[in-house]
């Protein structure tokens, strides 16, 4: 199978793309994309292609009309140590997303409460398939669990809620979606336009076909929905067969996912939230101590004068390493069933946010890891 589909020609377009497509013709029978010869020794073949093939043209997508994407190829191609013209080959197919960038500007995290919310991941099926995916891969947890110090309940969780342990995983092109959102999105162009080097780089590395990867509408692959950066960065080979698969293998995803929240700083043996319903005379002051940044700020000392009584400052928290005295915390609030809810996070709580980078996310992760450590 070939890496990449040759693009189709016909009579009667600009020779704009004629240097970028034919060559990737001429080279469409060879795998890979790293670039093999020259920059000059490409562009030979490509000028000779096209003085063989006169008032031929390419049957292209709309992204190598623009300058922009083709600078970004050619500056891509030599950072990465890719062949620019592969990559232009790529492109040529590849079409703007109308509905990838209507799903990016309104996800559940940022339009929907919290009352809204947990019912998504909160429900009986899905608690249910979680205690029957631990008791199935306990001895993958167990083992992920004692390297990492990451919980087994909080591996499943995490692996539930992002695609119901395997069921979901995406029907998106990534290559397509991260296109669309580095090129057309411009609130996050930066970020993406990085994954989608990042994806292109990971492709080569594992010997991917680009356009057939599926993934998210913003490009996260997988059971655990990793973006390319991560998949790079903290996927781990944890079945010890010789290569990362986030795809297919159970004991590479368990091990990642544990493996990446070790990395952003989960403490062993630390709480990750707890309720707090402050007394009446209290509310105010608590609610004050609200923050917009997910990460905490707010000194153990603080709450603890307003009566909370929870795991901040005491026992646990010294079992685990964490100095009472330094630790910092966030106070939340969410809209739930029957009002407003205050909440305490702890460091293991920021560290769930920085795989999803929402309260809402990390909420509804460790209340499903309580319902599955429940079923235990």
């Amino acid at each position: 199978m070939m890496l990449f589909p040759c693009p189709v020609v016909r009579r009667g377009a600009p020779a704009l793309f004629v240097l970028f497509v034919l060559s990737a013709i001429a080279g469409c029978s060879a795998p890979g994309i790293r670039a093999e010869s020259t920059q000059q020794e490409s562009e030979a073949e490509a000028s000779q292609a096209a003085d063989t093939q006169p008032g031929l043209t390419v049957l292209r997508g709309d992204y190598l009309d623009r300058e922009t994407v083709r600078d970004w190829i050619r500056r891509t191609s030599e950072e990465r140590g890719l062949d620019q013209h592969r990559v232009a080959g790529l492109f040529a197919r590849l079409k703007h997303r109308d509905d990838i960038i209507e799903k990016i500007s309104a996800p559940a995290e940022r339009t929907l409460t919290w009352r809204e919310y947990r019912p998504i991941f909160l429900g009986n099926e899905r608690i249910a398939a979680g205690r029957r995916y631990l008791v199935e891969h306990r001895a993958v947890f167990d083992r992920a669990e004692a390297r990492f110090g990451v919980p087994a309940e909080v591996i499943a969780a995490i692996i539930g809620v992002e695609t119901f342990y395997g069921r979901i995983t995406g029907s998106d092109r990534v290559l397509e979606a991260l296109a669309t959102l580095g090129f057309d999105y411009p609130p996050r162009a930066s970020f993406f336009l990085s994954e989608l080097a990042e994806f292109l780089t990971l492709a080569e590395q594992e010997g991917w076909n680009p356009q057939e990867v599926l993934g998210s509408y913003a490009g996260a692959m997988g059971l655990p929905q990793f973006i390319s950066s991560s998949y790079r960065r903290y996927a781990i080979d944890f079945d010890d067969d010789g290569r990362v698969d986030l795809f297919e293998s159970v004991d590479d995803v368990i091990g990642s996912v544990a493996h990446y929240l070790e990395q952003h700083g989960w403490q062993r043996g630390a709480a990750v939230a707890e309720r707090w319903t402050p007394a009446s005379a209290d509310r105010a002051s608590a609610g004050a101590l609200v923050r917009d940044g997910l990460k905490p700020a707010i000194a153990t000392e603080s709450v603890r004068r307003l009566g909370f009584s929870g795991e901040a400052g005491g026992e646990a928290a010294s079992d685990a390493g964490v100095n009472p005295a330094r630790q910092r915390l966030s106070v939340m609030t969410f809209a739930g069933d029957t009002g407003e809810e205050l909440w305490v996070g702890y460091m293991n709580f920021y560290a769930i946010t920085r795989y999803n980078h929402s309260r809402l996310y990390a909420l509804a992760v460790h209340q499903l890891a309580e319902a599955l450590g429940a079923g235990t």
